[in-house]
């Protein structure tokens, strides 16, 4: 029983997407990040970058490409959060991390990200978890500490300029790649 989510103890599921679940994904994946909606939760990116998040086009590109999978965590047959994953050699990179706003903070987080770090090592057998997040992310990058996984300092720059990325609000944007060993 899943006593962690609000208003009911129905259990999680987790399956990989396929093509016809690409329009809900990009729902879910733009209310935990941008818009009003996303202000429910604690995850928005809304002060720092306006526009998309994704895309169907990048959701589908996700699902199809080899070594990818995006995940969806559903309850009652309702995708209540996702998470990609992608297999680069002796890691594995977890990116388009969504949860419904009206349910983050209540541990749905930490529950999807040790199962996507569990499935990671069983299907692919590598030693770490890679992700990126935009270096401003303080409150989001501590949570992810709190998780195991650590900076590395290493920064990419933010994709000014291409909108598929968002509308960046500020001029000091940038991605640190973040670590976690899973040996």
């Amino acid at each position: 029983m899943d006593t962690a989510l609000p208003r009911d103890s129905a259990e999680l599921t987790y399956r990989d997407a396929a093509e016809a679940d690409v329009p809900a994904l990009v729902a879910l994946i733009e209310s935990a990040y941008r818009g009003e909606s996303s202000r429910a939760g604690w995850t928005s990116e809304a002060d720092i970058l306006g526009g998309q998040r994704t895309d169907p086009q990048g959701v589908r590109e996700v699902i199809t490409a080899p070594g990818s999978r995006l995940m969806i965590v559903e309850r009652d047959g309702e995708p209540v959060a996702c998470c990609q994953l992608e297999h680069r050699g002796d890691a594995a990179y977890f990116g388009m991390f969504a949860v419904r706003p009206d349910l983050q903070g209540a541990g749905l987080g930490r529950r999807i990200i040790a199962e996507a770090e569990r499935s990671a090592r069983e299907t692919w057998g590598v030693a770490e978890m890679h992700m990126t997040v935009i270096s401003v992310r303080e409150d989001l990058i501590a949570w992810y500490e709190r998780r195991g996984y650590r900076r590395t300092g290493r920064m990419t720059p933010f994709p000014y300029g291409d909108e598929r990325f968002g509308i960046p609000r500020r001029d000091d944007l940038a991605f640190e790649l973040l670590v976690k060993d899973l040996a």
